[in-house]
């Protein structure tokens, strides 16, 4: 199983995950491809073999008011391609999940915003070259008061993708309004593959047990390729907020996540997935401490349980 962390490196200052510069300094996915190079060689030396990119790899790509930026992708093919084959050498699974997607708005516009997104990064996986385990993780988005109605919307949109595009996407469980129970039912009706996010499904339970959820999850992804799961230990330290010049301690939401990972509780889900599925998968970590969390996670998981194959 491979430990995966998101976008940014804090084990190695200077290495940036895309070029974050703004737009009137002409940002590119050239930039961040030149990055991403030299975070694929940081990923090798940690034998990490699995990482998740920034979804603003290339800047402003999806942006409305940016048309000079839309062509990205075509005047990189080359980088895209290089770069793929580095990951793959490697044996380097690669990701993108997006903040702000949301295909069951009822507003056409923000749909059609979002879509713009999810088929950017989808074109981005295309051209790099890599198999179907890279994928675009994406929530369902909102209720509006209506959730089965919103379930309808989101199913109804993703039918109508392009078959390449749709091979590309994942569906997540959220912490509030899709549980696994609903993300099924749209997997029932368009075959997308579903991730498994244990804190999600924590904040967020149905009546399916966890480990019930999590195989029904898995079960999901086509044959011959690896799912993944998301995992993240709960914030549990107080929060201190300056108000009025004193300080107050608030506690942490349940849903918030914590630095580090529970090498613990880790370890008993680890168990518990593997008693219920014999399926291999990959998980990637969503501690605040990017690379730090997995490799401290790592050594934690060799030392209390080193039958547990994780690398």
């Amino acid at each position: 199983m491979r430990l995966g962390f998101p976008v940014k490196i804090l084990g190695h200052p200077g290495l940036r995950p895309y070029d974050s510069r703004r737009w009137q300094n002409s940002p590119h996915l050239s930039v961040s491809l030149a990055y991403l190079r030299d975070i694929i060689l940081y990923l090798e030396r940690k034998k990490i073999r699995f990482y998740r990119l920034a979804p603003e790899l290339a800047p402003y790509i999806a942006h409305n008011d940016f048309p000079s930026f839309h062509r990205q992708i075509e005047e990189c093919f080359k980088e895209l391609a290089e770069v793929g084959k580095m990951a793959l050498e490697r044996g380097i699974r690669l990701s993108f999940h997006p903040p702000y997607v949301n295909l069951t708005s009822p507003q056409q516009e923000v749909v059609e915003h979002s879509l713009r997104k999810v088929n950017a990064l989808a074109r981005i996986l295309e051209a790099m070259g890599l198999g179907p385990e890279a994928v675009v993780v994406i929530h369902a988005g909102g209720a509006y008061g209506d959730k089965p109605s919103a379930l309808d919307r989101l199913c109804k949109v993703l039918e109508k993708l392009p078959q390449w595009v749709r091979s590309r996407l994942a569906l997540e469980n959220d912490d509030a309004l899709f549980s696994v129970r609903d993300i099924l039912w749209v997997h029932n009706r368009t075959d997308i593959p579903l991730v498994f996010d244990h804190l999600h499904f924590l904040n967020n339970r149905d009546e399916l047990e966890e480990r019930e959820a999590l195989s029904l999850c898995l079960g999901t992804w086509p044959a011959g390729v690896t799912p993944k799961v998301h995992f993240s230990s709960p914030r549990t330290a107080m929060k201190l907020v300056e108000e009025a010049g004193k300080r107050r301690a608030y506690p942490p939401h349940p849903s918030e996540h914590a630095d580090f990972v529970d090498p613990f509780e880790f370890i008993a889900f680890c168990r518990t997935a593997l008693m219920t599925s014999q399926r291999d998968f990959d998980i990637m970590l969503e501690a605040k401490a990017k690379d730090l969390a997995l490799l401290e996670l790592r050594e934690n998981v060799r030392k209390f349980a080193a039958d547990l194959e994780v690398e």
